[in-house]
């Protein structure tokens, strides 16, 4: 079963993840997630958009509904289990945004 509150267990910087619905993550789930990041808070919502428990996972970020202010972004988890291992692999997308350095200047860090 998935679930979001192991997350504190292996997600650097995590404060704090607050579901907007209940029940089983599904397609739909809804939640805001908030780490600490460059010695800040930010807080960004996030949807599940696909599920395939055992193999695949997708996530998008409404950047718009967030710390961030715009953009959209797509986090893909390919999970492969073999040998009683798992190999998780993350591919995304980013969309909407300006330059790298305007994400990193919102979330507090420096310009390059």
């Amino acid at each position: 079963m998935l679930g979001l509150d192991s997350a504190k267990n292996w997600m650097q910087g995590l404060v704090r993840i607050e579901r907007l619905d209940e029940g089983a993550l599904q397609v739909e789930s809804q939640w805001m997630e908030t780490k600490k990041m460059f010695g800040k808070e930010a807080s960004e919502h996030f949807e599940v958009v696909e599920l395939h428990e055992s193999d695949k996972i997708v996530f998008r970020c409404d950047g718009t509904k967030g710390t961030t202010g715009k953009g959209e972004f797509l986090l893909i988890y390919i999970i492969a289990s073999s040998g009683g291992q798992s190999e998780v692999t993350l591919d995304g997308e980013i969309r909407g945004l300006t330059g790298l350095s305007k994400l990193f200047r919102k979330t507090g860090g420096r310009d390059f």
